[in-house]
């Protein structure tokens, strides 16, 4: 739970540095202002796809102990892997942008390959999931019946 914690908390935080370097950036390098630059996407990714979403998978651990799950570490390093891959093909992506130079399609195939990762994340979230909720529990034991209960002894009186 606490490797959830950290990665939401990392990602809440990447997530609002990179608003701040697309404002400044932009700035500083004298971009229109409202161009189109992938630098405006990757806070909002960051923020959603790590820090929302994380979030929410905490929930679900403390509800569910998906981490129980073998598929849950799977699912851990393949979906923060495929989110930084996607945010840093962005942010290079966007800095091509804004400094006026071509992109190349390799940029596009490594961002491509870290959808895959975030896909097959998500796939692997769900299937821990559906692993803990319709897990078999084992049966409760019988409650026995009132009647089989020993009777309280009543103390011993003297005479």
């Amino acid at each position: 739970m606490r490797r959830l914690f950290t990665a939401a908390f990392a990602s809440m935080i990447a997530g609002v540095a990179s608003g701040l370097f697309y404002r400044e950036f932009t700035k500083i390098n004298g971009f229109p202002e409202g161009e189109a630059t992938q630098l405006g996407l990757v806070h909002t990714h960051l923020l959603v796809l790590g820090f929302i979403v994380l979030l929410i998978v905490l929930l679900l651990e403390k509800a569910f102990a998906l981490s129980e799950s073998r598929l849950f570490g799977w699912f851990f390093w393949l979906y923060n892997a495929g989110l930084v891959l996607t945010s840093a093909m962005m942010i290079w992506h966007g800095c091509l942008t804004v400094l006026g130079q071509e992109s190349s399609s390799m940029i596009a195939g490594i961002a491509g390959l870290g959808h895959i990762l975030l896909s097959a994340g998500m796939v692997l979230l769900f299937l821990a999931l559906r692993k803990r909720l319709f897990a078999t529990k084992p049966a409760a034991p019988a409650a026995a019946p009132a009647a089989a209960a020993p009777a309280a002894a009543a103390p011993a009186v003297s005479a």
